[in-house]
């Protein structure tokens, strides 16, 4: 199971202590915080949190309540409410509760509920190139970073990255690579040239079809990344809680991104 952030909110001390238990066994390596006072998790929602066991009948705030706070923040929270009594699954229904649970749950029931959660952020760690698009831009295979015979050939990558696996003709590798220039045969050449470049470079680490060519356009394979922009737009909290403002800082074809990325982050976080 991935690694989550989850944090569960009780006025019970004796059902908190129960469930960081259990989310111990179910969640070994996450990140879990717990409270017995709901205004206190309003306080600490500092990073987007995935998933958040709920009491439906606290004190001061009522659970439907909490619930709404965090989705109003981060839209895409697992809400799993629990409660004794089953009256309340009309409003968790409502809110599109990711699961309720019945008192007293089990571990099996948990579990389950993790498992089963509504909104899942895809496992791309197995996947043969990790891309670091915030910051500098930079690619590794098995860790290490990709050396690159030429400066531009990387560009293209990070062009292709950028696009993020949607089909470029030759005008448009131009027009971001070599934007002072014609698109005549000369620039056409050295920009095949870096195509060549990159299928070679790939290949001989065993990564085949990274870059797709179809009738005289080109992508990249999408499916073959663990790239830190996707994830982000997957909304990976992991991701989203290191973003700084920066992307592919060494290029001025991704300030269209920035800006994109940087009101995102605004909006995201009820900055106005």
């Amino acid at each position: 199971m991935t690694d989550l952030y989850i944090i569960g909110a009780d006025d019970r001390k004796s059902i908190v202590v129960m469930l960081e238990k259990m989310l111990e066994k179910s969640d070994p390596g996450g990140e879990h915080r717990f409270y017995t006072d709901p205004f206190e998790v309003i306080k600490d929602l500092d990073k987007p949190v995935e998933v958040a066991f709920i009491d439906v009948e606290m004190p001061g705030m009522d659970g439907i309540e909490l619930a709404k706070r965090i989705t109003a923040r981060y839209p895409l929270c697992n809400i799993i409410f629990l409660t004794g009594y089953s009256e309340y699954m009309p409003s968790a229904f409502e809110m599109h509760a990711s699961g309720y649970l019945l008192k007293p749950f089990s571990q099996k029931k948990i579990e389950d509920a993790l498992m089963h959660r509504r909104y899942r952020v895809p496992d791309v760690s197995d996947r043969p190139v990790k891309v670091q698009c915030f910051g500098s831009f930079e690619v590794f295979i098995n860790e290490e970073a990709v050396k690159f015979s030429r400066q531009k050939s990387k560009e293209l990558l990070a062009y292709l990255i950028d696009r993020k696996g949607a089909m470029c003709s030759m005008d448009m590798l131009i027009g971001n690579l070599y934007p002072d220039e014609p698109p005549d045969d000369n620039v056409k050449s050295k920009v095949r040239v870096y195509i060549s470049d990159l299928i070679s470079t790939f290949n001989k680490s065993g990564i085949d079809e990274l870059i797709i060519k179809n009738g005289g356009t080109f992508g990249i394979n999408t499916k073959l990344l663990n790239c830190d922009y996707y994830r982000y737009l997957d909304s990976d909290p992991f991701v989203i809680s290191r973003y700084t403002g920066e992307y592919m800082t060494q290029y001025s074809f991704a300030e269209d991104t920035r800006a994109f990325l940087e009101m995102k982050y605004y909006k995201d976080n009820d900055i106005g």
